[in-house]
């Protein structure tokens, strides 16, 4: 089998998707369309990548951080065939090329193995049957079965009206020897309705030289769509969650509705994991065995172990969950929360930066924030730890034990010792002892003789 050059068209603007970012750059499951594209072409073990940019292209290569890329850069736009020439100098006589698309995040190695593997001596084609084939290039065959021999591609604009009665469509994907392909790429010529130098040429070409062109048909036309509007963006945004979720479905991993639910990165599941309506995963997650995942959930970059339930509109970010633990409903956990097991944080509880030991509660309306809690903590409703004076940050230190009363403000540096019980309403701005009790209020409480509410004043009418 010969080296593999893949050579990536990513040169296109993208007017339709009236935006300044390149269309290349626009995202799928929270990665750019192209590292799609480049996933699936390092699947394939090419011996080069070479991406054609234009619009935007500093950009593009600042964007796409894979390493051993070689960039070319398309300065005018004049079709697909100049689009591979400006890569002709970096293709290699004895090697094979893979052409494919910078627009299509979907496609498929497998197909393009198959697709590489017929084109190995010839040219070959990945075409599509498609109903409604307009703005498509027809392969044109030299009758009307799909088993007799391409002529030629041709393109929409000029194609005679009995040409475009056929379905069967170019998507763009092609495989050839490189000697061949640097060889037709020089006789292109731009005497055409669009006055572009089309690939498409090349087959004619192919044919002149008595060689053979071979067609790969793929059935799935999400894998090779490309993306041209938002609206485009949409529909393959939504066709990629489908498959993701259908992947997790078959994984045995339990969904409320497949149609709700978006992956915009990594998500490795354990056994008998349910998942509820609306949840977004980002960057990497994991869940372990048993874990469930209420509706309305955001989760990015997290760890969640075996056996822990997390509820409903529950935020995760960068932050780790021990097992058996309860998170939510409305909990927020922020990069650096790392969280033991059998640990509780309740409903309109942050914790940002900090350790929570083995069954340590945060149950209520509280702010943890650089702290490490030890086991068996009990933190009242309100309780806030004051980690920031305006200009710098300190840690508070809560010890195995303690139990900390509603409303109370630990001013760090602080720490709460073993065993410890603040009473609620304290403000706590000294370490406070191991097994006692510590308050911190105002020495007399009063009470004003004849004080009435205020009363609404009726308006006039």
């Amino acid at each position: 089998m010969k080296n593999l050059n893949i050579i990536i068209l990513a040169a296109g603007k993208g007017t339709r998707m009236h935006s300044s970012t390149p269309k290349v750059l626009h995202a799928i499951g929270g990665q750019p369309i192209l590292n799609h594209v480049l996933d699936c072409a390092n699947k394939l073990n090419p011996s080069k990548i070479i991406i054609v940019y234009g619009f935007g292209g500093e950009v593009v290569k600042t964007a796409i951080t894979q390493d051993n890329i070689i960039w070319v850069e398309q300065v005018e736009q004049k079709g697909t065939g100049h689009a591979v020439q400006q890569a002709i100098d970096h293709l290699n006589d004895s090697d094979q090329a893979l052409i494919m698309l910078g627009d299509v995040p979907l496609v498929n190695a497998s197909e393009c193995s198959e697709l590489i593997e017929s084109g190995n001596t010839d040219l070959a084609i990945m075409t599509l049957i498609k109903e409604d084939p307009t703005g498509y290039g027809r392969i044109v065959r030299a009758s009307s079965s799909y088993d007799s021999k391409v002529l030629q591609i041709t393109e929409q604009k000029d194609a005679s009206s009995e040409q475009q009665l056929i379905k069967e469509v170019n998507t763009g994907i092609m495989a050839m020897p490189n000697k061949q392909l640097k060889s037709w790429l020089l006789k292109l010529e731009n005497n055409n309705a669009q006055g572009e130098f089309y690939l498409t040429d090349i087959v004619k070409y192919a044919v002149d030289d008595k060689l053979n062109v071979a067609t790969v048909t793929t059935s799935d036309e999400y894998s090779v769509t490309g993306i041209n509007s938002k609206k485009d963006l949409e529909i393959i945004e939504r066709a990629y969650q489908t498959k993701n979720a259908e992947q997790l479905l078959f994984s045995g991993v339990t969904l409320k509705d497949k149609s709700r639910i978006d992956v915009r990165g990594t998500l490795n599941c354990g056994k008998d994991v349910i998942i509820d309506v609306n949840c977004i995963f980002e960057g990497k997650v994991t869940l372990g065995d048993n874990v469930s995942i209420g509706p309305n959930c955001v989760i990015k970059n997290a760890s969640i172990e075996t056996g822990t339930k997390i509820a409903a509109f529950t935020h995760i970010d960068d932050a780790s969950v021990g097992g058996d633990s309860k998170i939510g409903p409305f909990a927020r956990l922020r990069p650096g929360a790392k969280l033991a097991s059998n640990t509780h944080i309740g409903n309109f509880v942050e914790i940002k930066n900090a350790e929570v030991g083995v069954g340590s509660k945060v149950n209520h309306l509280s702010y943890i924030g650089d702290s490490v809690i030890g086991k068996s903590v009990n933190i009242g409703a309100g309780t806030i730890t004051c980690n920031y004076d305006g200009q710098n940050k300190f840690k508070t230190i809560i010890e195995d034990n303690a139990f900390i009363g509603s409303d109370t403000q630990l001013v760090a540096p602080v720490t709460i010792g073993r065993g410890a019980t603040i009473a609620a309403g304290s403000t706590i701005t000294k370490d406070a002892p191991s097994e006692q009790l510590t308050l911190c209020r105002a020495k007399a409480q009063k009470s004003i003789p004849g004080w009435k509410r205020p009363v609404k004043i009726k308006k006039e009418q």
